[in-house]
């Protein structure tokens, strides 16, 4: 228990140390350069300064809700606003000056500053403590092992903390009392650590009402991108319809028409036509089985993601090498969404890529539940999901189970397109 305490103690001194050169350093360093940035907008310079400094701020505090989470379980919300796209067409100036007045209106952006102030005071002495109680306590061992008598004969009575230090009677008094700061550091330096963590909460934590509104509002664009893809996806099936199936079928009624009033005239046309008619019902059949394919895929409804996603492989152009680790058949609107995005990933990279081969991985996360899909090639790179209506197709799609697409395509690549659904396991059986 004691061996305990003192570890935890000692840890806490040295977080704390690493905490106060981040509070006294680079918050404060922030927070300087955030004012002046701000100040700059007015004569223009700002409204590109502030966007780069504003987004050092929240790496900055990024930073310190991991330290959070990682050191005391603390979780601490960011509830930034997330930033729409800016159209193709428009230009560089103009989307850095959106960027920086949307960054200006976040309220995070506004907490995350004064927390930077805030934590280069309060924050720094609340990570100072448990250090400097540990330091306190060395530096008494120290006094009375003699280093006392120099230090006195150099400038006089030493102050240790509120013992004056002369003789050794007051060095060995010291010594008691750095070991009283060494006891209260036993108790106290976790929790100094907790209450350090605890002002940046209570600052740039983002409050459950605020949470709630992102979430709803989140929820309104994901359902009509939702109804959005569902008007088009309906468009598209009667287009394909009309255009393939029902072509066909017309041109079918048509043929047997003509062949049924030449049956006995000119039984060999009739032959021709019927023969034709045979031809027309195939093709009509096989596009009624894509259409059917491109709605809810057999393979999919028969056998599940995995060997979906492996059929999905062996058909791409680009060599595939796919690892399937699912614990059983996910939720089928889940497996649909899985499946298409696949299907609109590994395309893209057979048409896009250069590749020579991709890799594609699939499995299921029970202890964050969520299934994830991970497609890696070697190609040229450069994907943006900005820059095309697949990607952003998809993104959006993903939107209706709270699923996030990140793409990290470098030029020159390699490429990593990465989709996570949430998604509950399967039953057991």
């Amino acid at each position: 228990m004691i061996g305990r305490r003192i570890r935890d103690a000692l840890l806490a001194a040295a977080r704390g140390m690493l905490l106060s050169l981040l509070s006294i350093g680079v918050s404060l360093l922030l927070f300087v350069l955030f004012t002046v940035s701000l100040c700059l907008v007015l004569v223009g310079v700002g409204l590109f300064t502030t966007p780069v400094v504003t987004d050092a701020v929240r790496a900055h505090a990024g930073q310190r809700r991991r330290y959070a989470a990682a050191w005391t379980g603390l979780a601490i919300p960011a509830g930034y606003r997330p930033h729409p796209v800016p159209p193709a067409t428009r230009s560089g100036v103009a989307g850095q000056v959106e960027r920086c007045v949307h960054l200006l209106k976040d309220p995070a952006t506004w907490r995350d500053v004064q927390w930077l102030f805030a934590d280069a005071v309060a924050g720094f002495v609340l990570a100072l403590l448990p250090w400097a109680l540990i330091g306190q306590f060395l530096f008494g061992l120290v006094l009375v092992a003699g280093v006392w008598e120099p230090i006195v004969d150099a400038g006089g009575t030493y102050w240790y903390a509120f013992v004056p230090v002369q003789d050794w009677t007051t060095a060995v008094l010291a010594a008691l009392t750095g070991t009283g700061f060494a006891l209260l550091a036993l108790v106290a330096n976790p929790a100094l650590i907790r209450g350090h963590f605890l002002l940046a909460r209570f600052l740039i934590g983002a409050s459950e009402k605020e949470l709630l509104a992102q979430r709803v509002a989140r929820l309104t664009e994901t359902r009509h991108d939702a109804l959005d893809d569902s008007a088009a996806e309906l468009r598209r099936i009667e287009r394909d319809l009309h255009d393939g199936a029902q072509a066909r079928l017309v041109a079918m009624g048509m043929d047997l028409g003509a062949a049924e009033a030449l049956i006995e005239k000119d039984p060999a046309q009739a032959r021709l036509l019927l023969a034709q008619a045979r031809e027309n019902s195939a093709e009509a059949l096989a596009e009624l089985r894509d259409l059917v394919r491109g709605i809810h895929p057999p393979v999919l409804a028969e056998r599940g993601l995995g060997d979906a996603a492996r059929a999905l492989a062996l058909r791409t152009r680009l060599p595939v090498e796919v690892d399937v680790d699912l614990p059983g058949r996910l939720d089928e609107a889940v497996e649909s969404a899985a499946y298409f995005a696949i299907s609109e990933i590994l395309t893209n990279a057979a048409k896009h890529s250069g590749a020579e081969r991709a890799w594609l991985d699939v499995y299921y996360s029970h202890q964050e539940r969520t299934l994830r899909i991970a497609v890696t090639d070697y190609g040229r790179g450069g994907a943006d999901p900005a820059g095309g209506s697949g990607l952003r197709g998809l993104e959006r799609r993903l939107g209706s189970f709270d699923g996030v697409l990140a793409v990290s395509s470098p030029a020159g690549g390699p490429t990593l397109v990465t989709v996570e659904i949430p998604c509950l396991p399967p039953p057991a059986r």
